[in-house]
């Protein structure tokens, strides 16, 4: 028998203790698994208003004009409005960013004066302007919008304007019912600089010596895009040449050149920090398989600190310091037929940085594959 809402609440809570005291535990049990099926149908019809939900805020960010913005804000503004994913405002400043006029974004959602619940909205909405070559200087609420924002907040870290590393970031393309992104991959023809074969097998008698920090930090995009990796740091008892790392970088301690034999497919290109900045915003921000990355704004903060890791610089160094240390490195971009890598283009890759003393190699490895 069906119970209505008002008999479950009123046998659960007034006859249970009775009933199992008289040795009806069957009846109890009955109760309990007739609120389980209840509870299960209620959290599928709670996901089917999520999954509306979410379809109704995207068609509202992906609609141009002016009255479709304050519309979704009034909407992302209520306090019924769950934080589910398909809601989440860094999404939903990526598609403002790729869908809607910079003057209608600055007069609807930055001019505003009375509080609401959306300061994480421009926080992330500004970055994602900012790397689509927008100049804040050019818009006055975008202008002021840095000089409010709280210092403790972490993309205040971010430059708020364009750097030179970032004007060649790629984003991903929405519609309506539908995205398409991809991480860049494979290596590039120009600079490649693969060592001869059959290489020399011998293990480098350096260490690994990365601080839990600096493996922190050189994972950051790979752990934002939900890739799996591996960091490590040597440091190197005389500097080096550039030209001498391809050799070296096989017969490191890595677990992702274990097993790789003489003649085995080692493929390694230098190539110049922006592209690697490149690579990294993609991972982050993009994500891959099982994941669809943090968007822009994040993107691009995690891109920075795995670039700051990878290059050395120091804890605390500003964006312009890591910009700094990241073109005096040697960059490095690497694929091989080691066991750790499966090899599918796009979801593979390693990243070396030779630091501008020539005395410490990083390396990062990842991989968007089980």
């Amino acid at each position: 028998m069906e119970h209505t809402d008002d008999d479950l609440r009123r046998l659960v809570w007034h006859e249970t203790e009775q009933r199992a005291a008289q040795g009806d535990t069957a009846y109890v049990r009955d109760l309990g698994a007739e609120l389980a099926g209840r509870r299960s149908a209620a959290a599928e019809r709670v996901r089917e208003y999520d999954r509306q939900l979410a379809h109704v805020v995207r068609v509202l960010a992906l609609t141009p004009g002016r009255d479709s913005l304050a519309q979704l804000l009034r909407l992302l503004d209520a306090p019924s409005l769950p934080g589910t994913s398909g809601l989440g405002q860094r999404f939903v400043a990526s598609l403002l960013a790729e869908h809607h006029h910079v003057a209608d974004l600055a007069a609807v959602v930055f001019d505003r004066s009375d509080r609401d619940r959306l300061d994480e909205l421009r926080a992330c909405l500004f970055h994602e302007l900012v790397l689509r070559g927008v100049n804040a200087n050019d818009f006055p609420p975008l202008r002021s919008w840095p000089y409010g924002r709280p210092g403790w907040h972490a993309l205040s870290w971010l430059p708020s304007h364009r750097c030179g590393l970032e004007a060649e970031a790629d984003f991903p393309s929405r519609s309506i019912r539908g995205a398409a992104s991809s991480v860049p991959g494979g290596l590039p023809n120009a600079g490649r600089v693969d060592p001869r074969t059959p290489r020399a097998t011998q293990r480098s008698a350096l260490r690994d010596v990365a601080t839990i920090g600096e493996r922190e930090s050189i994972m950051s995009a790979v752990q934002a895009g939900e890739w799996g990796g591996g960091a490590w740091v040597f440091r190197l008892n005389k500097a080096i040449a550039p030209d001498e790392v391809p050799s070296l970088l096989p017969n490191l301690p890595m677990d992702c050149v274990d097993g790789l034999g003489p003649t085995d497919r080692f493929e390694i290109a230098v190539r110049p920090a922006d592209e690697i900045w490149c690579l990294l915003f993609a991972t982050a921000s993009m994500g891959g398989m099982h994941s669809s990355g943090v968007q822009g704004a994040y993107g691009r903060l995690w891109a920075w600190r795995s670039l700051a890791g990878l290059s050395g610089a120091p804890e605390g160094a500003s964006a312009g310091m890591v910009e700094r240390h990241a073109r005096q490195s040697t960059w490095f971009h690497f694929e091989a037929d080691a066991d750790w890598f499966h090899n599918d283009v796009g979801s593979d890759y390693g990243v070396a940085a030779l630091s501008p003393d020539q005395r410490r190699i990083a390396v990062l490895a990842a991989t968007d594959t089980d």
